[in-house]
């Protein structure tokens, strides 16, 4: 098994910055890949932002390409996503998930691990 948590939500202004970090442990070995999605209200969850567990490959949403970084901190197990110029249309809970096989990165599907959750949301 694999736990994820999820921090660094918050509130902020349009046009501000928030950093989220998601901490793996367990079967972190197993990991090939970590995503973030999110869900805004009254909306499907959506995906947002992957990187392989290498940190070498990443692949964004067209929404938060050039807004939005995602990265691996291999020292502490972390999948960190960096969110710029951040736009009220942002305001979602954000979740970080995990995969142990291969797949399409933005299939939802594919993610067996999955944290709780964590709430951006961004006023205008």
């Amino acid at each position: 098994q694999v736990q994820l948590v999820e921090s660094g939500g918050g509130l902020v202004q349009a046009g501000g910055s928030l950093r989220l970090s998601c901490a793996a442990s367990g079967r972190i070995f197993s990991i090939v890949r970590v995503a973030w999605f999110r869900q805004a209200p009254g909306k499907e969850r959506e995906f947002v932002a992957t990187v392989t567990w290498g940190g070498a490959g990443t692949y964004y949403e067209d929404s938060v390409k050039g807004r939005f970084t995602i990265s691996r901190d291999s020292g502490k197990n972390t999948v960190c996503l960096q969110m710029n110029s951040l736009k009220p249309e942002d305001t979602a809970v954000y979740y970080c998930a995990a995969a142990s096989a291969p797949g399409m990165a933005t299939a939802q599907a594919r993610y067996k691990y999955w944290g709780q959750g964590t709430q951006v949301t961004v006023s205008s």
